[in-house]
């Protein structure tokens, strides 16, 4: 990939003469910003003023836009003094991933010397001191005492741009593998490692490289020290290996061999909890520690994820040039990447999407089966998916259509899958994290309950043939109403998805944009639809999706159509918990006077509990003596 390469430093460094021998070290083209100065600019410290950011700024542009324009067919040197962040960051505007900095250190005496017998400059010795003020020390840079010879300048540097990695990534199974090659066809350079393990994982990174022609750049290793060693600093590590006790296994084995600043970056499904820890105690160690949340599988992590970082915002600048570069794009083009917030939130909300797509897997699942007992056969099922894309498309939708058309040999490969569902551990937390919030997050625990029970073949076998009531006559419903009901559900689905994350952000004082999080979920991501893409407008006027206008109106048009549906089901003994708990859910959420005044009654029988009374707006705990002998 063409690079900027850009030499900065205070006047009297050396820039120039540097910039000018490394250009010609790499046979590219060579540029002096000093030389693309407008003449009032010369002017000003010809008469010993200082340049304030205003005068700058266009002139930073400028180069911004030469820097562009070179890199179109050919890396280049610029030589810019570029001694603050913000005139760094207009420099390598549009262009970050692409540019590398070098800067040309040196004490306050070894530089005024150097002025002092410097001819025919504009920048006069006095103005040094000006410049030290100023500067602001890079952390993305390759920093260069100027004591060395500008021989060794030149090596070190070379061997700095040409042979340190920019990005690391820790463990190569599908998810790994596919984010480094998603890396290196987004022309970055990366080192890859993956453990060895005599006859069981051996040269796995190495055969790796081997397999693909855009990884020919990338380095391959299995000995930790020369992996991070390879990287250039501050490290930016990626681990992509099992949650769990791994991830503080690997963290101990980084250690050692980490430097302050470094940055190790974690993108598996690991417990919200577990991340504020690690980053708690990776930040007492000087490290620094971003969990993040990554959906889309193994063809999302290759063409483009939705990742959920969160962290220290200061850190997540320094990786994000890389993770909002390999990430899928919204329909306007924007990284479906963005600083979710504050420690652990990243994978809480990453946590919350799976639970979401708990549901939604169930609900296809439910949506199938009632079209097999209407008489449909996979063929007739995908045909009516397919129709379904026109008013509730999704991801989820799309692939099981593709898997109701999937036949092997004479017949369709799903009927011949067993009827065991696994987990990962995902639904499981989320369920308790809305337990832990208080946050009645009712289908998400049905959709993983469902799991649970699916699991319990052999006694599901036994306690059929005992109980078996199995209703031949056929449902009364039409596609359309199923249609409607699954419609409705996933509403009420996104409703709580959001509302845990919503309780989340009020109580951890997060201050998640629920508009942004629904927007890096429109695509690259499991649960992407058009829903999705409906909720990112919503979540800018509510917090709220049952009081949007437009949804109102749909949930109450789909809900006569649910409660058939639902019936019908009920009727005939088929199975469909989580459209069931949907009506359930929405009756019990829209209803003005619930029945839990009998229970705060009962709970004040047996144990004394008290009540509030709707008689008593003072808010005093009342207590009755029940017991009428």
């Amino acid at each position: 990939m063409n690079t900027v390469v850009f030499v900065m430093g205070v006047s009297g460094c050396g820039k120039s003469t540097i910039g000018n021998l490394l250009a010609k070290e790499l046979n590219i083209p060579f540029f002096d910003g000093d030389d693309f100065h407008p003449e009032s600019n010369i002017k000003k410290m010809s008469n010993g003023q200082a340049l304030n950011d205003d005068d700058r700024q266009g002139w930073l542009e400028t180069l911004n836009n030469l820097a562009k324009k070179q890199i179109k067919n050919n890396s280049c040197v610029i030589v810019c003094s570029a001694l603050k962040q913000k005139y760094r960051d207009t420099l390598s505007f549009g262009i970050k991933n692409q540019t590398k900095w070098i800067h040309l250190t040196g004490t306050f005496d070894q530089i005024y010397k150097r002025m002092q017998n410097r001819a025919n400059h504009f920048m006069p010795s006095a103005l040094l001191k000006t410049q030290f003020e100023t500067l602001e020390n890079p952390e993305n840079a390759i920093s260069i005492d100027i004591s060395l010879t500008p021989e060794q300048i030149i090596k070190k540097i070379k061997q700095n741009i040409m042979k340190t990695s920019e990005f690391g990534l820790f463990g190569l199974g599908v998810m790994g593998k596919s984010l480094c090659r998603n890396l290196a066809n987004n022309g970055f350079k990366i080192s890859m490692f993956n453990r060895h393990v005599n006859e069981v994982e051996v040269d796995v990174a190495k055969n790796f490289k081997a397999q693909y022609p855009e990884l020919s750049q990338a380095e391959a290793f299995d000995d930790i020290s020369e992996f991070v060693n390879s990287l250039q600093q501050p490290r930016r590590i990626m681990l992509m290996v099992n949650a769990g006790k791994t991830i503080d296994y690997v963290i101990e084995d980084l250690l050692p061999h980490l430097s302050e600043n470094d940055i190790i970056i974690d993108g598996g499904n690991s417990n919200y909890k577990k991340t504020k820890e690690r980053y708690d105690y990776l930040k007492s160690k000087g490290i620094h520690f971003i969990g993040t949340g990554v959906s889309g599988g193994e063809e999302g992590a290759l063409k483009g994820p939705s990742i959920m970082p969160s962290g220290d915002k200061e850190a997540y600048n320094k990786v994000a040039p890389f993770l909002e570069t390999i990430a899928a794009k919204d329909k306007n083009g924007l990284p479906c990447c963005t600083y979710v917030g504050p420690k652990g939130s990243g994978q809480f909300i990453k946590m919350v999407h799976n639970g979401v797509e708990y549901v939604e897997m169930q609900l296809l699942a439910e949506v199938t089966t009632i079209l097999e007992t209407l008489g449909q056969n996979p063929d007739e099922i995908s045909q009516t998916l397919e129709s379904f894309k026109n008013d509730a498309s999704s991801y989820l939708l799309e692939i099981t259509t593709d898997i109701f058309k999937k036949k092997e040999g004479d017949d369709w490969l799903v009927k011949k899958i067993l009827d065991k569902a696994g987990n990962k551990g995902t639904g499981n937390w989320t369920t308790i994290a809305s337990a832990e919030l208080g946050v009645p997050s009712t289908l998400i625990s049905s959709a993983l309950f469902s799991r649970y029970i699916s699991f319990y073949k052999e006694e599901r076998l036994q306690l059929n043939s005992i109980f078996n009531f199995e209703n031949t006559s056929k449902l009364s419903v039409t596609t359309n109403e199923v249609l409607e009901a699954y419609q409705f559900a996933r509403i009420v689905n996104h409703y709580q998805g959001f509302k845990l994350i919503a309780e989340a952000s009020e109580k951890f004082q997060w201050n998640l944009n629920l508009s942004e999080i629904a927007r890096i979920w429109t695509n690259g991501c499991i649960i992407r639809s058009t829903l999705m893409e409906e909720l990112v407008s919503v979540f800018k006027e509510t917090t709220n999706i049952l009081t949007n206008k437009e949804l109102v109106n749909k949930l109450k048009k789909f809900k006569p159509s649910t409660k058939k549906v639902v019936s019908e089901c009920l009727l005939k003994d088929l199975t469909t918990p989580a459209l069931s708990e949907a009506i359930q859910f929405f009756n019990g959420i829209t209803t003005a006077y619930a029945s839990a005044n009998v229970i705060q009654a009962q709970r004040d029988y047996f144990g004394a509990h008290t009540y509030l009374r709707l008689d008593d707006d003072s808010a005093t705990p009342h207590h009755t003596n029940w017991n009428l002998n």
